[in-house]
């Protein structure tokens, strides 16, 4: 969507400079065409004196009046219209100037956040979870996660990364989505045969932060099913009504996809408040992994990075405890 704004925002500067100009231009004109105009009929209804002189002070009839009266009319009109668009371009610079300081302004790898005294917060998990990449991860490790965190992991950790913001390759998109929104043993495989060495996901419930992965997990389950109509179906996450949550009303697939499990696993050990535990908002007990363990969580919870354990190298075979009969010789007598 910003990219979509910078590519569309010279045009629509230009076509809205060009309105502009064409309602001013006609409102400030209209003055002079109509004092010109006016000059005009006042001479053509001057009254002819007897001496065969023009009596330039006596209009016919009362012409002279209703054209004052529309003058005045025409005058107002023109001044409220100009003044009802100079004050909307003064809101618009006003507006344009708050935007940019507050929300153009600031890395969006760092969050702020003010409390209920006023002071600020600065909440910097973002670079601390790229800094803990670049200095515990092998230099050839993959990490995956969804495209919009690419370059950041590439500049900020110097991590090879799956997919990333150039959102080429869309079918590498969807087969990331993909696993996001599969169970823990089908995501393994994808992984597996992709060579991940760790997994990136952003979680918003502690903080409040509302542009986290759960509010992005429509649009990877909807392009992974673009690519793999078959495994992924959009309707599978919805509840019962058709709504999307992750609330007790949520889906069984939707509470066994990776994505969910991966965003709220040990979320029963944060403290919300004074008095108040995390809790797993579903199904109220201890989310387990398998396949993947928690490797790095951020300050705040926003960022969790999850290493996948690599394949054994031989089939684990179970051991069975080891049965000895004893077989005794009878003796004729």
């Amino acid at each position: 969507m910003v990219r979509l704004m910078l590519t569309l925002t010279p045009a629509v500067c230009v076509l809205s400079g060009i309105a502009f100009s064409y309602t001013f231009e006609k409102y400030l004109r209209d003055d002079e065409k109509s004092s010109t105009k006016s000059d005009s009929d006042r001479q053509m209804y001057d009254k002819v004196s007897k001496k065969g002189k023009v009596e330039p002070g006596v209009a016919v009839g009362t012409s002279a009046a209703s054209e004052a009266s529309e003058d005045g009319v025409g005058v107002n009109s023109r001044s409220l219209v100009s003044v009802v668009l100079v004050l909307f371009l003064l809101m618009f610079v006003v507006h344009a100037t708050y935007v940019t300081s507050n929300a153009y302004s600031h890395p969006s790898v760092v969050l702020q956040s003010s409390t209920s005294h006023g002071d600020r917060i600065i909440m910097d998990d973002f670079r601390e979870a790229y800094h803990w990449l670049r200095e515990n991860t092998a230099d050839d490790a993959r990490i995956m996660s969804w495209w919009d965190y690419g370059y950041q992991i590439a500049g900020m950790a110097n991590r090879t990364t799956l997919v990333d913001n150039n959102t080429w390759n869309n079918s590498h998109i969807a087969l990331v989505g993909k696993a996001m929104s599969s169970n823990e043993s089908a995501a393994y495989e994808i992984m597996t045969a992709l060579d991940v060495d760790y997994v990136l996901i952003i979680f918003g419930g502690v903080i409040g932060y509302s542009g986290d992965d759960i509010n992005k997990f429509l649009w990877m389950v909807r392009i992974a099913e673009g690519e793999h109509p078959k495994e992924i179906k959009e309707a599978n996450y919805f509840t019962d009504s058709g709504e999307y949550s992750v609330g007790p009303q949520a889906s069984e697939i939707m509470l066994n996809c990776m994505m969910y499990k991966m965003s709220y696993y040990r979320f029963a050990e944060v403290r919300m408040g004074y008095n108040q535990d995390g809790f797993d908002r579903t199904r109220g007990y201890d989310i387990t992994l398998e396949h993947i363990e928690e490797a790095y969580t951020s300050e705040n919870w926003l960022v969790r990075i999850y290493k996948v354990k690599k394949p054994e190298n031989r089939p684990v075979i179970k051991k069975s405890e080891r049965q000895v009969t004893v077989e005794t010789k009878k003796v004729s007598k």
